[in-house]
């Protein structure tokens, strides 16, 4: 006998798959941190996420390529400087989300 109830009609596959792909890229404690800077900045360039981070510049930059490439951030070139911004909502809603948890004890 199947006990099992049939999953009634939610959120959308598509949504589903892309917040799950969301939370993957931001599944790292530096991807947060910078999250959470540009959440506060709105913009910033690589040598101040740097500075703000405390973590070798390569690290960072890796970072901040692998949540440009997911659409999480975009880079604009001004001068020598590649100066990065939040561009997905979701990022910043997955870190308020910690927040209020951490709030919350």
């Amino acid at each position: 006998m199947n006990t099992t109830k049939p999953v009634a009609a939610g959120l959308p596959t598509e949504l589903l798959e892309r917040m799950a792909s969301t939370l993957r890229v931001l599944a790292h404690p530096q991807r947060l941190r910078i999250v959470e800077m540009l959440q506060g900045e709105k913009e910033a360039p690589v040598h101040a996420i740097v500075a703000r981070l405390g973590a070798p510049q390569a690290a960072v930059s890796q970072h901040l390529n692998h949540m440009r490439r997911a659409g999480l951030l975009r880079g604009v070139r001004r001068g020598k400087e590649v100066w990065y911004g939040i561009t997905e909502p979701s990022a910043t809603t997955v870190l308020d989300c910690i927040r209020r948890k951490h709030a919350k004890g």
